[in-house]
């Protein structure tokens, strides 16, 4: 019961309700104006503020009553789901999220394991009431990905997902080996902030250089006679970005500026961490070799995640998408 208590005078003096309250007021204030509505992509991202902005608001009010009435017993539930937004307080968190997965070295195996992957975290999307599209994919040529890219959209989506970059490992008896022997296989996941804020990341139209061709995935034939595909190069940085599944070019084109858009943030949000650590004395150079989580179905049954030591033997429930334990666990290791 104590903890409970203490749990919640944390939330509450964490939350900054007056903050909070104030700028709910702000954005009610605009809202009301004829001329707010105009600015269709403001309106939508502001009212979407707003509604998080209640979500606090509210949960807040329920902490503190329960609390004034001395009736710890019943702050679990209310604390449990207003403590991960405090997990949540990063510049970019707040952002939709472009989520990448390859396949790693395992051969046909690495490529089942990352459509499983995929599967994996499009239950998870679906879940959280995320909404989901494929911007890009290369499918293996026996089974499985090559890889995959998703534009997710939702609340805290960056936040929610970016401890889930890594490598991911998995083990099990091959289903693509004539002797059903044990195979690891890997898949590396990236997960990149994605935001329509034009002032956060500037690209000179002259800096990119732009390719076009017919798209090699799914769309029929219609797409294999037109130059649909597009890849774009950031000539300043070298980024690449390929996108070839929605029917018309301008369509790619725009999501392909989208996730260069991304990469750029998350590269100079990347250099900002890292001179952050240089100047603490901490800097160690990121490994992209060492797994984050393991996947374990044969001879045993375990997800283990390894830098929290978080585990469970429910490996079919994980593989359909529910790995809040993880992500939550996540979180709370980042602060």
């Amino acid at each position: 019961m104590e903890d409970l208590k203490k749990r919640a005078e944390i939330v509450l003096e964490k939350l900054n309700i007056e903050d909070k309250e104030r700028r709910f007021r702000e954005i009610e204030a605009l809202s009301s104006v004829p001329e707010f509505w105009k600015d269709t992509q403001n309106a939508s991202k502001l009212m979407q503020e707003m509604s998080l902005l209640q979500k606090e608001i509210n949960s807040y009010k329920k902490i503190k009553e329960l609390v004034v009435n001395e009736r710890f017993e019943e702050l679990e539930e209310p604390l449990k789901d207003i403590e991960v937004y405090l997990y949540l307080s990063g510049p970019l968190d707040k952002s939709n999220a472009i989520v990448s997965i390859h396949a790693g070295q395992g051969g046909v195996d690495a490529m089942d394991w990352a459509e499983m992957l995929s599967r994996m975290y499009q239950r998870y999307f679906e879940r959280k009431g995320y909404k989901f599209e494929v911007i890009d994919r290369a499918n293996g040529e026996e089974a499985g990905i090559k890889y995959i890219d998703f534009l997710v959209e939702g609340e805290y989506a960056y936040g929610y997902l970016k401890n889930e970059n890594g490598t991911h490992r998995m083990v099990r008896l091959s289903p693509f080996n004539a002797n059903n022997l044990r195979q690891t296989s890997f898949a590396l996941v990236e997960v990149l902030p994605q935001t329509d804020d034009d002032t956060t990341i500037k690209i000179n139209e002259d800096d990119l250089e732009w390719d076009f061709y017919r798209a090699s995935s799914h769309g029929g034939q219609n797409v294999q006679k037109v130059s649909s595909a597009v890849r774009v190069t950031h000539k300043p940085s070298g980024i690449i970005v390929t996108c070839q599944t929605e029917r018309y070019q301008n369509q790619n084109r725009e999501y392909a500026l989208k996730m260069l858009k991304a990469k750029l943030l998350a590269k100079a949000e990347r250099e900002r961490i890292l001179d952050e650590k240089k100047l603490k004395g901490d800097y160690k150079p990121a490994s992209w070799g060492n797994q984050i989580r393991n996947y374990v179905l044969h001879p045993y049954k375990m997800v283990k995640d390894v830098r929290t030591q978080v585990e469970t033997g429910n490996t079919e429930a994980v593989l359909d998408g529910d790995i809040d334990i993880f992500i939550e666990a996540g979180l709370k290791e980042l602060h």
